[in-house]
């Protein structure tokens, strides 16, 4: 079993508030749960309102489709057009039985 983590730091200039921000997140962590079959939560800079932080987990059964499913999201979010990537990185944890 493979688990694949990805934290991705992103940034919007579109919010004007901290309202805004989380509704705009929200719906991007609902519209990659929907996609791509992930766990997926905001995890960092809850109090700002142009930058977020958020981890994504998926499983796996090879350590290629992880990765893939994580350059996908990746390629999704920076595709999206609301929020720009300005950090990410991933790990690949493999579990033995």
């Amino acid at each position: 079993m493979v688990i694949g983590i990805m934290k991705v730091r992103l940034f919007s200039s579109d919010p004007q508030s901290l309202k805004d921000k989380r509704r705009l997140v929200k719906s991007l962590v609902e519209r990659l749960k929907n996609k791509f079959n992930v766990s997926v939560a905001e995890t960092g800079a809850l109090d700002s309102w142009n930058h977020c932080e958020i981890g994504i987990a998926c499983v796996s059964n090879e350590s290629a489709h992880a990765d893939s499913m994580l350059a996908a999201v990746a390629n999704f979010i920076e595709n999206d057009g609301w929020f720009e990537i300005t950090d990410y990185s991933t790990e690949l944890v493999h579990m033995d039985q």
